[in-house]
C-alpha cells in the first residue's frame, strides 16, 4: 500500500536538499555572490536608522530657518559620532533628500531680505498721549 519507503530510491535526493540542517533554497543562506550587496544593504539601513534618530534631535523643519546651519552641523556631528567616520553636509543633505523633498528647505531670497530689513524703531503717539494726561 502507499506507506513510506525507507529504501534508497527517494533518500538521495533529500540528502541533496539538506546540508546542516538548512534546505539548500533556505533563505539563511545566502549566497556567496550577494553577501557583499547584503552588507552594504544593511549598513545603508543602519545609517538611515541613525539618520532617523538624530532627526528626533535635531528636526528638519528647522533647516529652514536661520538655524539650519547649526542643525546641519548637528546632525553631521551625531552621524560622525555614531559611525566613527566623518560626514560632509553634501552627504547629510542626501540622506535627507531619501526622506524630505530638501528643494522645499532651501531659503528663499524673500528670507534673507526679510532678515536684513532694517527699521528705526518709535513708540506710537498713543502712548505718549496716554503719558500726558
Amino acid at each position: 500500500m502507499g506507506g513510506r519507503t525507507d529504501g534508497s530510491g527517494g533518500g538521495g535526493k533529500e540528502k541533496e536538499e539538506e546540508q546542516d540542517g538548512l534546505s539548500v533554497h533556505s533563505p539563511c543562506k545566502a549566497l556567496p555572490s550577494s553577501a557583499s550587496s547584503l552588507s552594504k544593504e544593511q549598513s545603508q539601513v543602519e545609517l538611515e536608522l541613525r539618520l532617523l534618530e538624530a532627526l528626533e534631535i535635531y528636526p528638519p523643519v528647522k533647516l529652514r530657518g536661520i538655524h539650519r546651519h547649526f542643525v546641519l552641523y548637528g546632525l553631521m556631528e551625531y552621524l560622525g559620532r555614531s559611525f566613527d567616520r566623518p560626514f560632509t553636509a553634501d552627504q547629510v543633505l542626501q540622506l535627507l533628500d531619501r526622506f524630505y523633498n530638501i528643494e522645499m528647505l532651501k531659503s528663499d531670497d524673500e528670507d534673507i531680505d526679510i532678515l536684513n530689513h532694517e527699521e528705526d524703531f518709535t513708540l506710537p503717539q498713543s502712548y505718549f498721549d496716554k503719558e500726558e494726561e
